[in-house]
C-alpha cells in the first residue's frame, strides 16, 4: 500500500502547546502507513528537534513569521507552495494562526486533495481591539471554506467554532493534545532543580509554565507572588519561558521587591524535573485552547490554580485536585494558592486525587486518533 503523505505546517517552533504537539506528531506517526513532512519558520526553540526526527522531510521557510506583513505573507504563501510541490502531500494539516491561514491557501492554491487544520485555541478574542479581531475572524471564515475537517484540542473550541461560524458540527473532531504521560507521573530532578535555582529544601514552590506574550499574561503570576508572600513569606515562585514580556516582568519584580524570590528561569526542557520542585501550579492566561501544562502538573501530583479559560474546565476539577477563579482575578488566584501552601491536609489530599483523568491526553492516542482521521478523509468508503 503506498503511503498517505502528510505535510504538517506550523509557524514556529518555540516551546509551547501546539507545537509539542505538532512534533510529536510528525515524530510518532506510523511510518508504514504514513510518508511525513514538515514546514515551518527557519527558526524557534526546537528546530533542532525538528532536523532530527528520522524518516520525515523538513521545509524551512525564511519569509514565515508569526507578525503580520503582507510582503513577507507573499512570500511565505510562495514558499509553502514550493514545499507542496516537492512534497506532493494527499493531505495538509496546518497548525496556529499564521500557518493556518496561509497554509490553507497555499493548498487550495495547489489542490492538495484533503486539507486539515488544528485549532490549539484562536488567535482572536476580547484581549484584540475591534477591528483587528474582526480581521483575524474573517481570515479564519475565510480559511474555513478550503478546510475538509478540524481538530480541536477541547470541546469549548469546537462548540465556539461552531458558533462563529468556522465549521459545521460534522466537520469538527475533538482531539486532545497528548502528552509524554510517563514522563510527568514517574519525574525525578525536583531537588536539583532546586539547587540549582538556590532555593531551601523546605521552602514552598510555585511555578507557572508559559511563553511570555499577552495571551499567557504572566504578569499576573509576578502579582499574584506579590500577594501571596504576605501570608507565605518563605514560598518561592518560579515562572519558566521567556518572551516579548521579559522586561516588564523584569522591571515589576524590581518593583514588587521579589528579587531572589522570583526566578525568572527562561525557556527549560525539563518541564517535568522542575513540576517535580512545585507545590502548586498556576496558570494565569486570558484564553487558552487546551493547556498541557496543566495536564502535565496533575500528571505529576500537584494541585493546579487557574484562571477559568476555556479548556481549562475541561482538566481541571475544581475542589478536587485544584481551584479555579475568574480570569483577571490575581486576587483570587493568590488566596487560593495562599491555602494550598498554607493547608498541608488540603494540599495532601488533592496531590493525591491530581492524576485521576488525566489518562485520555496520552500523546499515543492522539496520534492514533489523527491517522484514524486522515485514513478516513482519504478512504471513507472503508469507514
Amino acid at each position: 500500500m503506498t503511503p498517505i503523505r502528510v505535510l504538517h505546517a506550523i509557524t514556529m517552533l518555540e516551546l509551547g502547546g501546539a507545537q509539542r504537539n505538532t512534533l510529536d506528531t510528525v515524530a510518532r506517526l506510523d511510518r508504514a502507513r504514513f510518508a511525513v513532512g514538515l514546514a515551518c519558520a527557519d527558526q524557534g526553540v526546537l528546530l533542532e528537534e525538528a532536523r532530527s526526527i528520522p524518516d520525515s522531510t523538513l521545509f524551512q521557510l525564511p519569509h514565515l513569521k508569526r507578525e503580520v506583513d503582507p510582503a513577507a505573507d507573499v512570500r511565505a504563501v510562495g514558499e509553502l507552495r514550493r514545499a507542496m510541490r516537492a512534497f506532493q502531500p494527499h493531505i495538509v494539516h496546518t497548525h496556529s494562526s499564521k500557518a493556518g491561514v496561509l497554509g490553507r491557501l497555499a493548498a487550495r492554491l495547489e489542490g492538495v486533495p484533503r486539507v486539515v487544520h488544528s485549532i490549539h485555541g484562536f488567535g482572536f478574542g476580547a484581549h484584540q481591539i475591534a477591528p483587528v479581531r474582526a480581521a483575524f475572524l474573517a481570515a479564519e471564515r475565510l480559511a474555513s471554506r478550503w478546510t475538509d475537517a478540524f481538530v480541536a484540542v477541547s470541546r469549548r473550541n469546537a462548540a465556539d467554532g461552531v458558533a462563529l461560524g468556522l465549521f459545521e458540527p460534522h466537520q469538527v473532531r475533538v482531539i486532545r493534545s497528548g502528552i509524554d504521560l510517563a514522563a510527568f507521573r514517574a519525574p525525578a530532578g525536583g531537588a536539583a532543580v532546586r539547587r540549582e535555582l538556590g532555593i531551601p529544601e523546605s521552602a514552598p514552590v510555585v511555578v507557572q509554565v508559559s511563553c511570555f506574550k499577552p495571551q499567557k499574561a504572566p504578569e499576573r503570576f509576578v502579582l499574584a507572588a506579590a500577594q501571596v508572600r504576605g501570608p507565605c513569606p518563605e514560598a518561592h515562585f518560579v515562572l519558566v519561558g521567556d518572551g516579548e514580556l521579559r522586561p516588564r516582568l523584569e522591571r515589576l519584580r524590581r518593583e514588587l521587591g521579589l528579587e531572589g524570590r522570583l526566578h525568572l528561569t527562561g525557556w527549560r526542557r525539563d518541564v517535568p524535573a522542575v513540576l517535580a520542585a512545585a507545590h502548586v501550579v498556576t496558570l494565569t492566561s486570558r484564553f487558552e485552547g487546551l493547556p498541557r501544562v496543566v495536564v502535565e502538573a496533575l500528571a505529576v501530583g500537584v494541585p493546579v490554580v487557574a484562571m477559568a479559560v476555556e479548556g481549562v474546565e475541561e482538566v481541571l476539577r475544581p475542589g478536587i485536585d485544584g481551584f479555579l477563579v475568574g480570569e483577571g482575578d490575581v486576587a483570587a488566584l493568590a488566596e487560593k494558592v495562599s491555602l494550598l501552601l498554607r493547608d498541608r491536609q488540603l494540599h495532601s489530599a488533592m496531590a493525591a486525587r491530581a492524576g485521576e483523568t488525566v489518562a485520555e491526553w496520552d500523546r499515543d492516542t492522539m496520534v492514533r486518533q489523527q491517522e484514524e482521521l486522515y485514513e478516513e478523509l482519504l478512504w471513507p468508503s472503508r469507514n
